[in-house]
């Protein structure tokens, strides 16, 4: 029986491994870790990795290049949210006027 995962169950897995990464020895053992929690095998949880972008940190990268590389991603998160909602606003409120312009 094979489990389907949400995409939303996706992105959030992979996030933790980016997030606790430094944790452990290596990604692959970041992977296993994680995988065991959310129900999956830890090869299909790689491959949701590298479809993901390869985002995930390597070991090597330093740690203050690795906390700014998070600030900035969280920025880029919390941006294209206000955009969405700012461009839901703009399509109601046009609407509204055309709507208001009819009456």
């Amino acid at each position: 029986m094979s489990i389907q995962f949400s995409s939303e169950v996706r992105e959030r897995a992979v996030h933790m491994v980016i997030e606790h990464r430094a944790e452990y020895p290596s990604e692959w053992a970041t992977l296993v870790s994680i995988a065991s929690k959310i129900g999956c095998t830890p090869e299909t949880f790689r491959t949701w990795c590298r479809r993901q972008g390869g985002d995930v940190v390597p070991a090597n990268k330093n740690t203050a290049e690795g906390e700014r590389i998070k600030v900035l991603k969280r920025e880029v998160r919390e941006l294209k949210k206000a955009n969405e909602i700012l461009r839901l606003a703009s399509a109601y409120f046009a609407q509204a006027e055309l709507d208001r312009r009819l009456k």
